[in-house]
């Protein structure tokens, strides 16, 4: 009895204290991280980029006048465009001026990297040189090399008068209108292509470079075992996004050097596309061969991702 009683008297046992709640995991912390950071921009694609081009699509099936009234009329804009001279003659303009551009800009921008990645005095100096076109509006670029290439008093004319050669009308024929076009954009974007490729070399470590000098490697071979297969990544992304800037960029250079002269001669696919909707109110035509150049970009991006392997370059493949 007197143990029963003693256990009846025992004090009850504490609760177990609770557990503390966990928070989310390590991998869902960083995506939540992940989709902060990238919120911003991908809200300011959405409205500014993704919206747009959809509402392109869609009113690029209809008939559309400078007063706001909307008429649908299908596929009647690409009917259209598929049958204008005019367009695929800017489109063979676009092509050929994608052609030359992008292998220039890449070869320059390639050495000017290899160039200012050697530790002189004084090369920071030059690297912002480089880059500073860059930062300036292709407005005021247009400007300045307007003036630089004018056939009566222009500087390049006249540096060429002074050592005894004629000077050429750089922006008024049609056979040199393109290429200075070409030239002065090579210009403008060497700079931030230089930069890139400059990062991409200072990511090749260094004991690469040192076992090859040790090994005997002249500058090419070392280019060419060394540089040139760890710098790929780089060049893919170069090579993707000069392409795509090459399609869709330049209107407003063209607008000032040429206005699309002479004789249609630098009227890019771009500034075609601008004439008619802003220049002949046909919003609706301009929306339809819009639409257009984006596949074509989405064509052409796809090409050189698959040709490149998506970016993965691996040795020995």
């Amino acid at each position: 009895m007197s143990s029963v009683a003693a256990q009846d008297h025992r004090t009850p046992a504490a609760p177990a204290p609770a557990r503390p709640r966990r928070g989310p995991g390590r991998k869902q912390r960083e995506w939540i991280a992940a989709g902060l950071f990238l919120a911003p921009d991908a809200i300011g694609l959405t409205l500014f980029v993704g919206v747009p081009m959809v509402l392109s699509i869609f009113l690029s099936f209809f008939q559309v006048s400078g007063f706001g009234s909307y008429e649908w009329i299908g596929l009647g804009n690409y009917e259209r465009m598929i049958a204008d001279p005019l367009f695929w003659d800017s489109m063979k303009v676009t092509g050929l001026y994608v052609v030359i551009l992008v292998p220039v800009l890449f070869c320059v921008s390639l050495g000017l990297g290899l160039l200012v990645k050697q530790k002189l005095p004084g090369m920071g100096a030059y690297r912002t040189a480089l880059f500073l076109p860059y930062v300036i509006s292709l407005v005021v670029v247009g400007v300045l090399w307007k003036f630089l290439l004018d056939e009566q008093v222009g500087a390049v004319n006249r540096a060429m008068r002074a050592i005894g050669l004629e000077g050429e009308s750089w922006l008024g024929d049609p056979t040199l209108a393109l290429g200075c076009v070409i030239a002065v954009m090579v210009w403008v974007m060497m700079g931030y292509y230089m930069i890139i490729f400059l990062a991409g070399l200072q990511e090749i470590p260094k004991e690469y470079y040192e076992a090859a000098r040790i090994d005997g490697a002249g500058p090419w071979t070392t280019f060419r075992t060394i540089t040139w297969p760890l710098l790929r990544p780089t060049s893919f992304f170069v090579l993707l996004m000069s392409t795509v800037a090459a399609i869709t960029g330049g209107l407003d250079l063209i607008f000032v050097l040429t206005n699309g002269g002479p004789a249609n001669g630098t009227s890019l696919a771009i500034f075609y596309i601008y004439q008619q909707a802003f220049g002949f109110g046909e919003y609706g035509y301009a929306s339809a061969m819009g639409s257009f150049l984006v596949l074509i970009m989405v064509v052409v991006s796809a090409v050189i991702f698959k040709l490149t392997r998506g970016g993965r370059f691996d040795d020995g493949e």
